[in-house]
C-alpha cells in the first residue's frame, strides 16, 4: 500500500510548492500565500454548514412543526366534540336522573330495611394520620340502615402509633353501632389494588349487592348513597356511579387552584362526555359505587399497573356494562399542596394509563361484545389521544419546537396553531372554574412545566421503564391545615439543595436562551412567552411551588 501512496503524496507536495512559487510571482507575501489555505477551508466550511442547515436541518424542523400541527388540530377538535356534547347535556337538561330510571329509596312496610340492598363502603389506607378520622367518621354517618352497611377499612399502616389511631377509631364507631371492620395484610402486595382485592376475599363481603369506595381524603356526604344507589337499583345494566370531586383546600395555594382548574375540566369535559355518548368512562378510582356482579365478571382487582380503577372500567366496560357520571353530587377531597407529592401523582397518571394501553390494545380490538365505534373511541379517543399524545404534544411543541423556532426564522409557524387554537383550548378549560379566570396564564405556563413529567412518566408506561410500577401515596394534611402544627407535618429539610428540580432548571436555561435570541434578533413577539415560560421552568426547579 504504502508503494503506492509514495508517489502520490510526492506529487501532492511538488503541487503545492509550485502554487506557492506562483503565487509569490503574483506579488503575493509568504504569509499571504500560506493563508490560502485557512482561507479555503473556513469557505468549505461555511459552504457545507449552509448546505447542511438548507438540506437537512430546516427540512427537519418543517417537518417537526407539520407533525405539531397535525397533533394540534386533533386536540382541538376532540375539545369541540366534548364541549359540544356538555352544551347538549345542558341546553336539553339531560341528566342522567331523565335518561336512567331513578326512584329514591324506601322502607317498605313488611320487609322493613331489608328492602334496601347491602353496601360495603371501603377505605383503603396507608399511614394516614391526618385524614383517617375524617375518612372513617364520613363513611361511618351515611344515611342508610345500620343493618344493611358494612363500613372496612383496609389498613395498610406500617406505623404502630397510626395503627392504634385507627383501631381507636374503629372502636368508637362499633360502639355506636355501625358494623365496621377493620382489615389488615403482612404485606403491600400490589398497593392499593392489593388491598382492595384482599378486602374483597372475606365471607361477610358476599353478602353485599354494591361497593363503595373512598380514599382516606375523601369525605361523603350523609345523602351519598341515597342519592347514587337507586341508579344500581333500577338499571340492572348500569355497573358504576361516580361522583364529582369537590376539592376543600383548593385556596390554600396557586398550584392547587391551578390543580382544581384541570380536574374540574376533566369532570366537566371527559366524565361528562363519556357518560352522555358512551355511557362509558374511567373510573376515578374513589367516590363511586359499583355493582359486586359487574366487579366479579370483569375479574375483580388487578394489580398489573398502577391504575387499577381505569383497568376494572375498561375490562367492565369492554363486556358492555353502563356508567353514570353524576355531576350534580360531589364528595369533599384535598388536592396535594407539596410540588413533589404533586409531581409524584402525575408521573402515576400518566405512566400508568400509557402501560395499560400497552397491555389491552390487543383485548380492545379482538373483543366481540362492543361495537366497532366504541372500540375507536377507547383507542383513539379514551387512550391514545387523552391519555398519550396529548402530554407528549404540549411539552414538545409549546416547550421545544417553539423556542427552537428562534433559529429557524424561514419556517413559519401559524398563528393560529400558536395563539388561536390554544386560547379556544383554555377557554374551554376556564369555563369549568369561573372563578379562576384571571389565573388563566399561570395555568397555562404551570401545566406546560408539568407536561414534561407527564411525558416522561407516558414513555415509561409505554416502553416499560425502571419505574413503571412506582407508587408513591399522595401526602395528605387533612384537618392539620388549620392547626397551629402545620410546619411540623413534613419532615425536616437536610439540605438548601433538596428541593432544587435539574429537569426543570436545564429546561428553564434552554429556553431562556432562546428568549434572548428571539429578543435581539427576531421580529416577532414570541421571546415574550419564551421569557415567562422559561420563569415558571426555573421558579419549579428552585421548588418555589407549593407550600
Amino acid at each position: 500500500m504504502a508503494l503506492f501512496l509514495k508517489p502520490l503524496i510526492i506529487f501532492l507536495h511538488d503541487s503545492w510548492l509550485a502554487l506557492l512559487s506562483l503565487l509569490k510571482n503574483y506579488g503575493w507575501s509568504s504569509e499571504e500565500a500560506a493563508g490560502v489555505p485557512k482561507r479555503l477551508q473556513a469557505s468549505i466550511k461555511t459552504t457545507w454548514g449552509r448546505q447542511l442547515r438548507s438540506s437537512l436541518m430546516v427540512p427537519l424542523f418543517k417537518c417537526l412543526v407539520a407533525f405539531c400541527l397535525i397533533i394540534s388540530l386533533l386536540v382541538f377538535i376532540e375539545g369541540v366534540y366534548m364541549n359540544l356534547v356538555v352544551l347538549y347535556v345542558k341546553l336539553f337538561k339531560r341528566k342522567p336522573e331523565k335518561v336512567y330510571k331513578w326512584e329514591p329509596m324506601q322502607e317498605d312496610i313488611e320487609l322493613g330495611d331489608e328492602s334496601y340492598p347491602m353496601v360495603l363502603v371501603q377505605i383503603p389506607m396507608y399511614n394516614e394520620k391526618e385524614v383517617l378520622r375524617l375518612s372513617i367518621g364520613a363513611a361511618c354517618r351515611l344515611t342508610w340502615p345500620l343493618d344493611r352497611l358494612i363500613v372496612q377499612v383496609l389498613d395498610d399502616s406500617t406505623d404502630e402509633t397510626i395503627k392504634e389511631l385507627v383501631n381507636t377509631e374503629c372502636a368508637k364507631w362499633e360502639s355506636k353501632g355501625v358494623n365496621i371492620k377493620c382489615e389488615r395484610r403482612d404485606n403491600r402486595n400490589g398497593y392499593k389494588a392489593g388491598a382492595l382485592k384482599q378486602g374483597m376475599k372475606h365471607n361477610y363481603v358476599k353478602l353485599c349487592n354494591y361497593v363503595a369506595i373512598f380514599d382516606a381524603d375523601f369525605q361523603p356526604e350523609a345523602d351519598y348513597l341515597q342519592r347514587s344507589v337507586p341508579f344500581l337499583v333500577h338499571n340492572p345494566n348500569v355497573a358504576l356511579v361516580q361522583a364529582r370531586w369537590r376539592f376543600m383546600n383548593a385556596n390554600k395555594c396557586l398550584m392547587t387552584r391551578i390543580q382544581e382548574m384541570s380536574l374540574n375540566y376533566h369532570f366537566m369535559a371527559e366524565q361528562e362526555s363519556g357518560s352522555t355518548r358512551h355511557a362509558f368512562f374511567s373510573f376515578n378510582g374513589t367516590a363511586g359505587v359499583w355493582r359486586m356482579a359487574a366487579m366479579e365478571e370483569a375479574g375483580g382487582w388487578n394489580d398489573r399497573t398502577t391504575v387499577e380503577d381505569m383497568d376494572l372500567a375498561v375490562r367492565a366496560g369492554l363486556l358492555g356494562w353502563k356508567f353514570v357520571f353524576l355531576h350534580d353530587l360531589t364528595v369533599k377531597s384535598e388536592l396535594p399542596s407539596k410540588f413533589k407529592a404533586f409531581r409524584f401523582q402525575q408521573h402515576r397518571w400518566s405512566c400508568g394509563p400509557a402501560n395499560l394501553f400497552r397491555k389491552m390494545i390487543m383485548e380492545i380490538i379482538r373483543n366481540k361484545r362492543v361495537t366497532l365505534w366504541k372500540k375507536l373511541y377507547l383507542i383513539y379517543s379514551f387512550f391514545f389521544l387523552r391519555k398519550i399524545l396529548v402530554h407528549f404534544f404540549t411539552f414538545f411543541f409549546y416547550c421545544v419546537v417553539l423556542p427552537t423556532s428562534v433559529f429557524f426564522p424561514e419556517v413559519n409557524i401559524p398563528a393560529w396553531s400558536t395563539f388561536f387554537i390554544p386560547s379556544l383550548i383554555t377557554l374551554f378549560i376556564v369555563i369549568a372554574t369561573p372563578r379562576s379566570f384571571y389565573l388563566v396564564i399561570f395555568w397555562v405556563l404551570f401545566e406546560n412545566v408539568m407536561s414534561m413529567h407527564r411525558t416522561k412518566g407516558t414513555f415509561i408506561g409505554i416502553l416499560e421503564g425502571g419505574r413503571v410500577n412506582e407508587w408513591v401515596v399522595t401526602e395528605k394534611l387533612g384537618d392539620a391545615l388549620k392547626t397551629k402544627l402545620l410546619p411540623q407535618i413534613g419532615k425536616p429539610r437536610n439540605g438548601c439543595f433538596e428541593s432544587i428540580n435539574s429537569k426543570e432548571i436545564m429546561m428553564g436555561i434552554y429556553i431562556l436562551c432562546c428568549a434572548c435570541y428571539g429578543l435581539f434578533s427576531g421580529d416577532t413577539l414570541l421571546y415574550l412567552y419564551l421569557f415567562m415560560q422559561a420563569v415558571a421552568f426555573l421558579v419549579s426547579g428552585v421548588g418555589f411551588v407549593g407550600t
